[in-house]
Formats: structure tokens, sequence, C-alpha cells
């Protein structure tokens, strides 16, 4: 008899009240639907950008992938009134927006992401502290044997997908303390970019958003091991010896907070009308559909309520 962990959603739908001031941009046709994706979540936002059009097959919808300096940029210049990023809008950015279209920004968390570091498929160094990754970026170190667990020798590269994107502000932000990034750190391109390079290096190590590395179909994956790249044992200790809770970016670890690198992912809404279909999209992400789709068919986890049990499986 073998003891599972599984994610139950408590999904629990908010109601939209409010009026508000009719729009006067010349695009905005009340059956247009504009959002710019961080293109981390191309792959779970496809499904349910796919699922809300095949339930409003009036509304026109039109998604831009991109980095999430861009997101926010067509936001800001009122280009979308709809955006998917991993911080939400500050307050000087709002106050904008409100000034210079008169327009007022929603916006909640919907997910909760993880990056996954990768290695190729013959490399046998698979754990990795988090004072280490911050010591990649910050430059300090710069070569394989400088890891604590690591059999290899030689340089050491970092890969992401690209500058001005989410995955660049986060190891600036949370790992660098602001700093730039500095030592052996470069961009691909894409994610697709960045994982098919690990597949042909043994000396690198990619970093990609961990919706990427889901098997084909609409099943999340409940494992790494039939992957072609694999996937790095990662701790929250501060020194090498602190390994008791070595974890890979699961949806469980992610719930329960075990696995260090999460980050929230965020829908904004700057369309002023209730019940366009511009704005029944940024409820319909966040509500009961949405987040279904984001709990079964990504690696992601759902911003609302879940429960974790024990469910017995016989083998």
């Amino acid at each position: 008899m073998k003891l599972c962990k599984i994610l139950l959603p408590l999904l629990l739908l908010a109601g939209c009240h409010g009026q508000s001031k009719k729009a006067t941009g010349a695009w905005l046709n009340e059956n247009n639907v504009r959002v710019a994706i961080d293109a981390s979540f191309q792959s779970v936002m496809d499904g349910i950008v796919s699922a809300y059009g095949y339930k409003n097959v009036e509304a026109s919808v039109s998604s831009i992938y991109t980095s999430e300096d861009s997101v926010l940029w067509l936001l800001k210049k009122d280009s979308v009134r709809c955006a998917i990023a991993t911080r939400p809008l500050t307050q000087d950015e709002k106050d904008f927006i409100k000034a210079t279209y008169k327009l007022t920004a929603r916006q909640q968390i919907i997910a909760y992401d993880a990056f996954a570091l990768i290695v190729n498929k013959a490399c046998s160094d698979t754990v990795i502290t988090t004072a280490e990754i911050r010591d990649i970026v910050s430059g300090k170190i710069t070569r394989w044997e400088q890891l604590s667990h690591s059999k290899r020798k030689g340089e050491l590269h970092l890969l992401f997908d690209q500058s001005g994107s989410s995955t660049v502000r986060f190891m600036r932000d949370s790992l660098c303390h602001g700093q730039e990034l500095k030592g052996n750190i470069y961009a691909q391109g894409s994610h697709l970019s960045v994982i098919e390079a690990v597949r042909q290096r043994t000396d690198v190590i990619g970093v990609v958003s961990t919706d990427w590395l889901r098997s084909s179909g609409t099943s999340a994956m409940t494992n790494f091991r039939d992957l072609d790249v694999r996937v790095m044992l990662v701790s929250r200790g501060n020194s090498p010896e602190q390994l008791s809770h070595i974890c890979r970016p699961y949806q469980y670890y992610i719930a329960t907070g075990e696995y260090p690198l999460i980050r929230a992912v965020y829908a904004i809404n700057t369309d002023p009308r209730p019940q366009s279909k511009q704005s029944l999209f940024y409820y319909f992400v966040k509500g009961d559909k949405g987040q279904r789709i984001i709990c079964n068919d990504s690696q992601l986890l759902p911003y609302l309520s879940v429960q974790i049990r024990d469910v017995y499986v016989h083998d």
C-alpha cells in the first residue's frame, strides 16, 4: 500500500459588483479581449484562453506572450487592458494609468509558480542550495567544483530565458537583493531554448518555469522521471550542511512552502466595464473554471485554498 499526497482545490468563486464609467477607447469593442501574458505561463494560459473562447464564442480573443517588462509596458500604454505577470502594479503605475486614461487597475493573485533548475540527463549533480544559487547569480560561483555536492569540474554556466523577463527580476530582487546579476549567466531567448540548450550541453544549469517541464497532453505531470533533462533538488538551507529538506518543484511542495524558489502570478485588469468580455476573462481566470485548469492541467498551484490529504493507493 502506497501513501500519496494529493491537492484538492476548494473553489470559492467571488461575486463581481459595482458600476464603472463607459470606456472610450476606439479599439475596445464589447467583445474584444486583448491580454498580454508573461511567456513563462504560455502553456497553462493557452488552455485557459481556449476554454474561455469555447465558453464565449462571440468573444474575439488575442493573447500576446512576451517578457514581463513588455507585458506591463503594454498595459501602461493602454494597448491591452488585461495582463498576466508575476508582480502587481506599483502605486506609481496605478496612479499613472488613472491619471492618463482614467482607468482603475484591479489585480489578483491567481496562482503560485516555481522555478525549476535543470541539468543534462548525463549529469549526476542534482543537489543545490539556495545559498549556492545566490552565489552563482552574484558571480561568486563560476565553476562546478565550487558546488558542495558536485562531482564535475570546469566552468558552470547558468541559462535563463531573456533579459526583461520575470526570471531575471526574481533572481535580481529575491536572490541578489536588487543588485545586478554577475558571473556566467546567459539569455537564450525563451524557455524552450533553455531546455534545448540543457539537452545538448553538460556544463550548464537552466532556469525555467516548472510548467514548461510538463509532459505533453492536458494532464499535470506527477513526476519528472520521464523527462530528457534532470530536475535538480533544491535545499532552502543557507549552508551545504542544511540538506534535510531537499525537494523538487511539485505542486505539493509549492503548497507547503518547502520548495524555496516560489513566486506569485497576478491577473491585472484595467477595463472599466464589469460585463465586457475583457473583464469577464479576468474573472474567468481567477474564478472556478480558471482555477481548476491551473490546478489540474499545470504544475502551478491555484491561489484558492487547497486541502492536502493522505490517500492510500494499492499497488
